[in-house]
């Protein structure tokens, strides 16, 4: 299938070719009739991409700080190579659609097949949605129509938060799109609306829909207009819908409000705001955020978790069945507002409509009408003609997120790997990781992957919670498995992999890329014949993550210690070479709750040496992210953040500053494609594989605790 793909790097736009994906788990899989072009936003998101570094960078001075404390801790080239990775990622645009229901996954609640609904979908033949994102659209109401719902509900939502009543007078500051469409909701709410904007075609729309037209190019003091229209008192209500980096829209707001007036932000505007207007008003403001209650919750959006209604009356799918009632009854017509239209195979020149000196108003997209259901083809596409050749290898890699993309699959390509299918669910971060790096196909369908016997070797970058069941059905499967960290979040997924893994015959390599990395190996050398043991300091200035974040989750991510503590424990592991005997973890606490990822780890080992692991989520990035401190016969060796390595006491070969931070994916990556083809022994003994993996579930267990449990 096509789907509309736009370069944050260049701001080109493409049709590109993607796989089907599959209606798994909450999701609806629909096959679009009509989208909506979102002119404000996706304008702005293609005039950013065609801006130059600096315009970007003056457009994002946060990300900027972010750059430069990178360039501190990781150094020029590694962050360089970052941010062009993120530039160069394209993104999916478009989030206005309607089609008709091709599948239902089996969480899905409330659809069935041949359902005409309106999604939040991207522009793409085929898209798949969660339920919690859908909603029914009723008989009479046509596709091109509904596909305006997403932007109706974006007004919807600054309505309700603004809690017209009946006779209140509401400003529509910005007519655009959203705001047109909020002056038809608040005149269904029963509320005298004023509307205002620049263009002259936009005003007499507002108009035709009920609402009083004030000109805001400056021909008009529309502060003293609005005040005349409502006897002196001021408006009830100012809805901001319109997008622009100016102060002045916030303060005309406040200066045309009545005392006590509600204020609500649903667009983009300078938020300078001179205290004395809302202070002498005691005036209201507060942001509206998009669809309504649920955006931007995994849990509902992801996960298909609905709010109760009792509770929580409007939600966003909510918002779009309360719209598409509306445009049912005849008190909503988008209809009026479409102003230019494209079949889809021509989508990119609805784009030349966008960034034009006169972009159009409502720009729909039309599909082609489709029948059946999806063919398993439609899964897979193939993206080099010629074949490939045969032999060991040949790499499939299920998941194609950021550091797949970015890291991983670069190191198995300069490591010499074939590259044949990449998978993933939804099929659009395939079909992007595939072209640039050169895989021969990318899939949605795993087990197609899985059954291909060209490829012998399974890479797996999907989120913790899918390894272990990946891994088994991979080596069940004859395939060599890399995998990345952790190797499984359960005691028992570990023996199920051992006894798979012996069955199999078959290579298992977890991602402890720190042990390859040359500073690592130099440490090694130092540390050879040793007779006393190890006392080995390792910190991980990890950083906070947002309190949602999937890697939090004991179920998906198993914690942030068990899914990347586990790194050091590894490394630990590595550097004493000596069986873990014993694991304690004391984890922080925030009042009763540990914080897990604020915790200190030691470990003994068998031939008496000792680790401390500490693992930080509270530190500054600013600060270098890794440090390991190892002491032992009267030697220290320390070695910040994989570039730079100093001894006391012992003479490391290459002292000082590394040229570029190396953390050994491409070493690792090497060393087990030479495995694969029989060229060395793996990079890492089995038995050290499932020895560590067994000992992170036990360290991710306690400092869930907040302190050591037995076993």
């Amino acid at each position: 299938m096509k789907q509309i793909l736009q370069s944050l790097g260049s701001g080109e736009t493409t049709l590109a070719e993607v796989p089907v994906a599959r209606a798994s788990g909450p999701n609806l899989l629909v096959a679009s009739r009509a989208s909506v072009v979102s002119a404000g936003t996706e304008r702005m998101l293609v005039d950013f991409g065609r801006a130059g570094l600096i315009q970007k960078a003056r457009k994002q001075p946060d990300k900027v700080k972010q750059v430069l404390d990178k360039v501190r801790t990781d150094g020029l080239a590694p962050t360089l190579e970052a941010v062009r990775s993120k530039l160069d990622q394209p993104i999916p645009l478009g989030y206005c659609q309607a089609g008709v229901v091709l599948e239902t996954g089996p969480r899905a609640s409330g659809f069935s097949v041949g359902d005409r609904v309106v999604t939040n979908g991207p522009h793409a033949e085929v898209v798949r949605v969660p339920w919690t994102l859908a909603a029914r659209i009723p008989d009479g109401v046509p596709f091109d129509a509904a596909g305006f719902t997403p932007l109706a509900a974006i007004g919807l939502q600054g309505l309700r938060l603004a809690a017209p009543t009946l006779g209140e007078t509401v400003v529509v500051y910005g007519l655009g799109l959203i705001g047109l469409l909020t002056v038809q909701l608040a005149r269904a709410s029963g509320c005298r609306v004023i509307g205002i904007d620049r263009v002259p075609e936009r005003l007499a729309l507002a108009e035709g829909f009920g609402a009083i037209p004030l000109d805001g190019s400056g021909g008009v003091d529309v502060v003293g207009a609005v005040e005349r229209l409502t006897g002196g008192v001021g408006a009830d209500i100012v809805l901001l819908t319109l997008a622009t980096d100016s102060d002045d829209p916030i303060h005309t707001a406040a200066r045309m409000s009545r005392k006590r007036g509600r204020i609500v932000l649903v667009g983009v505007t300078g938020l300078d705001i001179v205290r004395d207007d809302f202070y002498r008003k005691e005036l209201t403001f507060q942001v509206s955020c998009s669809y309504g209650p649920g955006r931007y919750d995994d849990a509902h959006e992801e996960g298909g978790v609905d709010y109760p209604l009792p509770f929580v009356r409007w939600t966003e799918a909510r918002n779009f069945q309360a719209v598409l009632e509306l445009m049912a009854s005849g008190q909503l017509d988008p209809s009026s507002l479409i102003t230019h239209r494209f079949p889809f195979d021509r989508a990119v020149e609805a784009y030349d409509v966008v960034t034009s000196p006169e972009p159009g108003l409502g720009i729909v997209l039309d599909y082609p009408e489709r029948e059946g259901v999806v063919q398993p083809e439609e899964r897979t596409v193939v993206q080099i003609a010629a074949p490939l050749a045969t032999g060991k290898g040949v790499v499939g890699c299920i998941g194609a997120g950021n550091f797949a993309a970015r890291v991983l699959i670069p190191s198995f390509a300069s490591a010499g790997a074939t590259l044949h299918t990449v998978s993933s669910s939804g099929g659009t971060s395939a079909a992007v990781m595939g072209r640039r790096q050169g895989f021969q196909q990318v899939t949605t369908d795993t087990d197609a992957l899985l059954a291909e016997p060209a490829i012998d070797t399974v890479v797996i970058a999907t989120r913790h919670d899918t390894h272990a069941a990946l891994v088994i059905r991979a080596l069940k499967a004859g395939k060599h498995v890399y995998v990345e960290k952790p190797l499984a979040l359960l005691d028992e997924d570990i023996d199920a992999i051992g006894e798979a893994l012996e069955a199999s015959g078959r290579h298992l390599c977890v991602g402890f890329n720190r042990r390859f990395a040359p500073a690592t190996q130099e440490a090694r050398r130092l540390l050879a014949g040793r007779a006393g043991p190890l006392v080995a300091t390792l910190t991980m200035n990890a950083g906070a993550l947002p309190a949602d974040h999937w890697a939090h989750d004991p179920h998906e991510g198993g914690g942030r210690l068990l899914g990347e503590g586990c790194h050091f424990l590894d490394l630990a592991r590595y550097l004493v070479g000596s069986p873990i005997e014993d694991v304690q973890v004391v984890a922080a606490r925030a009042g009763s709750r540990p914080v897990e990822d604020v915790s200190l780890v030691q470990v003994a080992f068998a031939d008496g040496s000792i680790a401390s692991i500490q693992y930080l989520a509270n530190g500054n990035k600013a600060y270098p992210k890794e440090r390991v401190e190892l002491f032992w016969e009267g030697k220290v060796l320390r070695i910040d953040n994989f570039r730079s390595i100093e001894g006391w006491g012992a003479s490391p070969r290459n002292p000082g500053l590394i040229r570029s931070q190396d953390k050994g994916h491409d070493a690792m990556a090497a060393a087990f494609i030479a495995a694969v083809r029989g060229a060395g022994p793996p990079p890492i003994p089995a038995a050290e594989v499932l020895e560590v993996g067994r000992w992170a579930i036990r360290m991710g267990r306690q400092a869930s605790a907040g302190r050591r449990s037995p076993g």
